[in-house]
């Protein structure tokens, strides 16, 4: 059983709820997207097939429990539940971070899924499966990439199809870091007083000036 893996890498988690963490990073090959705002179109083609022994391997020189699989999209590859299950049956606590354009009910329960959702701004949105707002589980969490006021409304409506029990303060709203000022994304959420969590890319505050592994 192999993956086509683009990077392996140890860091900041920095684009979710765990933001702040050191957090083993495994980074899929493959995207089936073309957001306009993409910062990793290297990941679109690039990568080696690795094992899932070879990965775990991998990740076991590091002192770290916390690992996130990420793109690319993930989910376009078949092994990818399989090495989330592994993950998880070697007791670590395993997110997944997905574009939100695949059916999320494949993984196991146990993974934290990260779900974006793609805004009209990204070119995408006609992309999102929006049943999978109804598959979330009570760890998950839903991301919005906001680059205007048309994104922002379009998040404020999607939250509204979650479930009634989703937890509002597991919404993201992040600003599109070459469209929107924080401030002003910070603005329209306590104007409208929502309970959302306002969310920049830690990682790249950290190291401005890198592009991979970060």
């Amino acid at each position: 059983m192999t993956l086509l893996v683009n990077e392996i890498f140890y860091s900041i988690q920095g684009e979710s709820i765990h933001s702040g963490r050191p957090c083993i990073f495994i980074r899929l090959t493959g995207c089936n997207l073309r957001c306009s705002y993409c910062d990793t179109r290297y990941a679109y083609e690039q990568g080696v097939n690795m094992k899932i022994t070879e990965i775990m391997n991998h990740i076991d020189a590091y002192t770290c429990r916390l690992v996130e699989i990420t793109g690319g999209e993930p989910l376009l590859q078949s092994e990818t539940p399989i090495l989330i299950y592994r993950l998880l049956e070697n007791g670590y606590e395993v997110m997944l971070e997905t574009n939100g354009s695949l059916d999320i009910s494949r993984v196991d329960g146990r993974c934290i899924k990260i779900v974006d959702i793609k805004c009209p701004t990204s070119g995408e949105s006609d992309k999102n499966d929006m049943k999978n707002l109804k598959r979330l589980g009570s760890k998950d969490q839903i991301k919005f990439v906001i680059g205007n006021r048309i994104d922002y409304e379009y998040a404020k409506e999607t939250i509204d199809s979650t479930g009634p029990d989703f937890p509002e303060d597991q919404i993201l709203f992040s600003p599109s870091s070459e469209e929107i000022a924080p401030a002003q994304l910070a603005e329209w959420i306590l104007e409208d007083s929502l309970n959302v969590r306002l969310h920049l890319q830690l990682h790249k505050i950290i190291w401005p000036d890198r592009e991979r592994g970060v």
